[in-house]
């Protein structure tokens, strides 16, 4: 089964924090080929920017951020060019009036016909009333 990560997701499997063990546990079945992961070729780059917060908060080392990135590009999610997903992703950031990068992962999970599994509670309670095929970390069993 294919899913659509967001890189909220994947931050978590290096940065302990509330849902860290269902990601934790989806990394895992991912690792099993339980799960075929897919993301917009945005993904390196939240995830760095993720870090490097993270260590402007104190939450890491500046020396453990790009060991942790490492890591997390060891696993990296089938990346898909972002170029292609913008017409459906202004689109739906238009109409949801929320980030055009996480409208990116929403156009991707549409146009492969699959789930967006993200931790960012915000954006699903914005866009699932329109966008089904987002689910929340925190609801995968």
């Amino acid at each position: 089964m294919k899913y659509v990560l967001d890189s909220s997701v994947a931050f978590k499997w290096v940065v302990p924090e509330a849902l860290s063990d269902k990601a934790i546990q989806l990394r895992d079945q991912f690792r099993q080929g339980i799960y075929e992961f897919l993301a917009p070729d945005v993904f390196p780059v939240e995830i760095g920017h993720a870090l490097t917060r993270a260590e402007r908060q104190g939450r890491v080392s500046p020396v453990d951020g790009f060991v942790l990135w490492t890591a997390i590009m060891a696993e990296c999610p089938k990346l898909f060019p972002s170029v292609s997903l913008m017409p459906r992703a202004y689109a739906i950031s238009s109409q949801s009036r929320t980030g055009v990068y996480d409208c990116l992962y929403l156009a991707l999970a549409e146009r492969e016909n699959c789930e967006l599994i993200t931790a960012d509670q915000r954006l699903v309670s914005i866009v699932q009333p329109r966008f089904s095929r987002i689910v929340s970390l925190a609801s995968v069993p």
